[in-house]
């Protein structure tokens, strides 16, 4: 379990934890947990707790980097206007994207980071990164274990449902990408 939650740790907040598969493996886990492998309530507590912890190193590391990393007036990504962008974006907009973050694969990993960057207050960051990490460890978990214990013959299902998971957790990604380019195609006629 151990290995659970260093990888869940390390995806939430770590810079080069964003290629980790946080959503399949917490679900698996979950699963795992029905059939006696885990204990579901120190699986549940563990992978929460972790999530908490790695996005706060996350917000911590954005924070202390920031104001170094965006002094370069020359920089298309890390000028200090993008940093002003930062700012205002996480003012307007950081409670829900610290929130529903945590449900899209690889924004889990920077949203943090850029929260820190982006001066959000620690302790509404905080609040926002307790609430995600309880709906993200609980139901994934959660519906993983629910799923091996009421489903007959899950086990034959489960490599489909890894997958499912896997593409759903793409999902938001293609459609904001589909969006930007329709805009931008539009913006340019």
């Amino acid at each position: 379990m151990l290995g659970i939650f260093c990888f869940v740790f390390a995806e939430s907040g770590l810079f080069f934890g964003f290629f980790l598969p946080g959503d399949s493996l917490i679900f698996s886990a979950g699963f795992m947990a029905s059939a006696g492998y885990f204990n579901i309530l120190y699986l549940l507590l563990g992978c929460f707790v972790a999530a908490i912890l790695g996005d706060s190193v996350g917000y911590y590391f954005g924070k202390k980097t920031g104001s170094k990393l965006f002094n370069r007036p020359k920089s298309f990504f890390f000028s200090p206007h993008s940093l002003e962008k930062t700012v205002v974006f996480y003012k307007k907009h950081g409670n829900k994207t610290i929130t529903l973050a945590r449900f899209v694969p690889i924004v889990r990993t920077f949203a943090p980071i850029m929260a820190g960057v982006g001066k959000m207050e620690y302790r509404v960051f905080l609040f926002w990164n307790i609430l995600g990490g309880a709906c993200w460890t609980s139901l994934l978990i959660l519906g993983g274990y629910f799923l091996g214990n009421y489903v007959k013959n899950v086990d034959r299902l489960i490599l489909p449902i890894v997958l499912l998971i896997v593409i759903l957790s793409i999902v938001p990604i293609l459609i904001q990408f589909t969006h930007k380019t329709k805009n931008k195609n539009i913006a340019g006629k």
